[in-house]
C-alpha cells in the first residue's frame, strides 16, 4: 500500500507531494512547528492525511514537552494546538482531530504526565490506522454504485497520497477494480496546484489502473463524448444539507455532469462532514498565494503585477451530488436526514 505519512521515534515522516512525481523524498518533521509548516506549505494535503498530520503533530509537540506539572502541560498543549489550527482553514479534518486530541488529553489529564505523553501518541496512531480503515470501508460502500466499466473522471487527488492509504474517491475506484470492474479513469489536472496531473496520475499508474490526464477545461467536452460514466471526488468539508467544498474547479464538474446525465459522487470520512455548518454559506474558502497562478514549474507565465483570485476551493450545491459515499454508510437526498442518521452510527471499527 502506498504510504503518505508514518509515526517513528525521530519525527513524522511524509511523502513530499510538492515534488511529485518526478522525485520521491520524505521529509522527516522532528518538531510539531515542522509538522504544521508541513501542512501549510501542502507537503502533505488532502482533507484526511491532514488530520492524521495534526494528530501526529500534536502528539510530537506533547512528546518533546518539558512541562513539570499538569497546568503547564496543558497550556503548552494549548498552543500546540492553536498552531496547528492555524493552518488549512476549509479541511475540516484538522479541527476534528485537533478536538479529538483535546478530548484524549482531558481523559488521561490524571495521569503522570509520561502516561499523558504516550497516550496521545497512542492516540495520534489509531487515528492514522483508523484512516485507513475508514478508506476501505468508504471502498466496500462505494464500489457498487459504479459501472461495471466505463470511463470514471475525478477533480483533484482523493487517494493514498490524500489519506493515511488507499484513499477516498480512488479508494471507491481501486475497490471497483479489485472487484473485477473494467474501468478508465480520466483525471482533471486540477489547476493551479495540478494535483491531478502531479499525484492521481501517478498513483494510478502505480496500481496499473487505465488512466488518461486531460485539462480542466476539457472536461465537458469528454462528457459529451459518452467516454464518461461516473464522476467521484473528495471532500474538504460537507454541510449537514450536503454542500460540499472540495478543490476548486469541482463545482464546474459537478454542473458539466449534470448537464450531462452523468451522477456525480462525493468519497469522504464522516469526520469530514460538518454537522454545526448548515449549508455551504458557512464554509470558510481558503485563499492560497497568487504566485499558484503566476507561475508554473517556478517559471513566471503572466504578467508581472496582474491581480489574481487564487480560492482553493470551491463549493457544489447538494442538488448537483447524487450520493455522499462514508465509512458508515451512503447518504443520499435529502442529505440534511441521510447525514443526520449516518451521525448517529458508531465509528467504523478497526
Amino acid at each position: 500500500m502506498l504510504e503518505t505519512l508514518k509515526w517513528t521515534d525521530s519525527g513524522v515522516l511524509f511523502i513530499d507531494q510538492t515534488k511529485l512525481p518526478t522525485e520521491e523524498v520524505w521529509v522527516n518533521c522532528r518538531t510539531y512547528e515542522e509538522v504544521a509548516d508541513a501542512i501549510r506549505t501542502m507537503i502533505v494535503r488532502g482533507a484526511p492525511a491532514i488530520g492524521v498530520a495534526a494528530a501526529m503533530g500534536i502528539a510530537l509537540g506533547a512528546r518533546d514537552q518539558s512541562a513539570s506539572g499538569i497546568s503547564q502541560f496543558r497550556n503548552g498543549l494549548g498552543q500546540i494546538c492553536r498552531l496547528i489550527g492555524e493552518t488549512r482553514p476549509t479541511a475540516v479534518n484538522l479541527f476534528w482531530a485537533i478536538r479529538r486530541m483535546q478530548r484524549r488529553f482531558e481523559e488521561v489529564s490524571s495521569r503522570p504526565i509520561p502516561l499523558i505523553k504516550q497516550a496521545l501518541i497512542d492516540e495520534a496512531i489509531a487515528i492514522y490506522n483508523e484512516d485507513i480503515a475508514t478508506n476501505r470501508a468508504m471502498g466496500a460502500f462505494g464500489a457498487p454504485l459504479l459501472p461495471a466499466e466505463g470511463g470514471i473522471l475525478t477533480h483533484c487527488n482523493a487517494g493514498a497520497l490524500a489519506t493515511a492509504g488507499y484513499g477516498t474517491a480512488l479508494g471507491v475506484i481501486r475497490a471497483a477494480v479489485e472487484a473485477g470492474k473494467k474501468l478508465h479513469v480520466f483525471a482533471d489536472e486540477t489547476r493551479p496546484f495540478l494535483q491531478g496531473a502531479r499525484l492521481t496520475a501517478w498513483e494510478l499508474m502505480k496500481d496499473n489502473i487505465p488512466v488518461t490526464l486531460i485539462s480542466d477545461n476539457m472536461a465537458g467536452w469528454v462528457m459529451k463524448q459518452g467516454k464518461v460514466q461516473a464522476v467521484i471526488v473528495g471532500a474538504d468539508r460537507i454541510a449537514a444539507n450536503g454542500d460540499t467544498a472540495n478543490k476548486i474547479g469541482t463545482y464546474s464538474v459537478a454542473i458539466l455532469a449534470k448537464e450531462h446525465g452523468i451522477p456525480m459522487y462525493i468519497a469522504a470520512p464522516f469526520s469530514t462532514v460538518d454537522m454545526d455548518t448548515a449549508d455551504g454559506s458557512g464554509i470558510p474558502i481558503e485563499q492560497r498565494a497568487s504566485t499558484e497562478v503566476t507561475h508554473l514549474a517556478g517559471k513566471q507565465v503572466a504578467p508581472t503585477g496582474v491581480n489574481v483570485f487564487n480560492p482553493a476551493f470551491d463549493v457544489t450545491p447538494a442538488k448537483y451530488i447524487r450520493a455522499i459515499i462514508t465509512e458508515r454508510g451512503v447518504a443520499t437526498a435529502p442529505f440534511n436526514e441521510s447525514l443526520r442518521a449516518l451521525a448517529e452510527m458508531k465509528p467504523v471499527a478497526v
